[in-house]
């Protein structure tokens, strides 16, 4: 092997090792976000709508906006990962951010964290250490066009308009008839467009990364339609994910969440980058164990949690909504009954003891 090739292949090494780590931290960060965003929405919650039922009231919650801010720079990291390493290295790296919800949660939000959902965590970590050490070398292109033209591909633009005609769907017609007692609907919409929000953030961290070795990709009308496209999947993704957190129980969002949007990440990247393109048939089905092994770690994880049971204000107002006109009183008192109608009124000095009053 030539010396080039050596130095090649050890800067390449070395770019996977700095996006694993990136991507680590990413997952510290947006772990603990989780928790203090749930905390968040459970106060805004107390005082006025949840953000389940359309309610916007935490975005005067300070609490809500640490965990935001928490999650920002988890985001952060994880943009700049992709950076460096593949979509198929850094994406599954987010189990670890279901650790470290999962621990947070059973100490700070009272979701209990049962003895087998430590093998589920132990399962995460060996999975993604399989992933670690056999993630492919990806080479980066050399200007926004390059990724442009990965992203006209014939087979990507088929994946991202299925991609975009699902999200419609679940939005339009699913969410508002199913989304409060389905969770697949809000993780849904958040994994599918997640899916083309990596594929859009990888683009724009590719053209910074050129920009500041000072080959200037800003005059390049693709870099700011990746821009465009990043900024909007980010917000729906937003939305959706506040909504799946203040409907459901953390510890089944993050994991469910969790295998979507990796399953969809790594499928795009596969299509749109050729992830493993060159790579041998061993090295494939090793990082495939890897994730399957995180899939079954999650699966355990979600085995050992109960779904949340919180009601809302909103609830509650409707079971407390008054009864229809129809109701006929039936009061029986010293042998005697009588019946009228609510319409009808009865008499101010009509007050007795009675043994017996029901609604029918």
């Amino acid at each position: 092997m030539s010396p080039a090739a050596t130095d090649a292949g050890g800067d390449l090494f070395a770019a996977n090792l700095k996006g694993a780590l990136l991507a680590v931290a990413s997952s510290a960060f947006v772990g603990v976000s989780f928790i203090v965003k749930k905390k968040g929405l459970r106060r805004a919650g107390a005082v006025g709508s949840r953000a389940g039922v359309g309610g916007y009231g935490y975005l005067w919650e300070p609490l809500w906006w640490v965990g935001m801010v928490t999650m920002l720079v988890g985001e952060t990291a994880n943009f700049v990962a992709y950076m460096f390493a593949p979509a198929v290295l850094v994406a599954p790296l987010g189990a670890l951010s279901i650790i470290v919800s999962a621990v947070l949660a059973h100490f700070m939000l009272n979701e209990k964290l049962q003895r087998v959902g430590v093998l589920g965590c132990i399962l995460c970590i060996v999975g993604s250490t399989v992933i670690i050490l056999h993630a492919p070398e990806e080479r980066s292109p050399d200007s926004v066009e390059q990724i442009w033209q990965l992203a006209t591909q014939p087979t990507f633009l088929c994946y991202a308009a299925l991609a975009v005609a699902v999200s419609l769907l679940l939005m339009l017609y699913c969410a508002p008839r199913y989304g409060q007692t389905n969770i697949m609907i809000y993780v849904g919409i958040c994994s599918v467009i997640g899916s083309l929000t990596v594929m859009s953030i990888k683009a724009v961290g590719i053209a910074i990364k050129l920009t500041i070795q000072g080959v200037n990709q800003a005059g390049y009308f693709q870099t700011w339609l990746f821009v465009t496209v990043s900024a909007i999947c980010l917000i729906i993704q937003l939305v959706y994910l506040n909504k799946a957190l203040d409907t459901f129980n953390t510890a089944l969002v993050s994991p469910i969440y969790y295998a979507m949007f990796t399953t969809l990440t790594i499928l795009a990247s596969a299509i749109m980058f050729k992830d493993w393109s060159g790579q041998s048939a061993s090295i494939i089905a090793s990082e495939t164990c890897g994730f399957l092994t995180v899939l079954a770690g999650i699966i355990v994880l979600h085995s050992t949690k109960e779904s949340d049971q919180n009601l809302s204000p909103d609830l509650y107002a409707s079971l407390t909504a008054p009864l229809p006109p129809k109701i006929y009183w039936h009061i029986q008192g010293n042998g005697d009954v009588g019946k009228q109608k609510e319409d009808e009124s009865l008499p101010c000095d009509f007050i007795t003891v009675v043994r017996q009053d029901y609604f029918v």
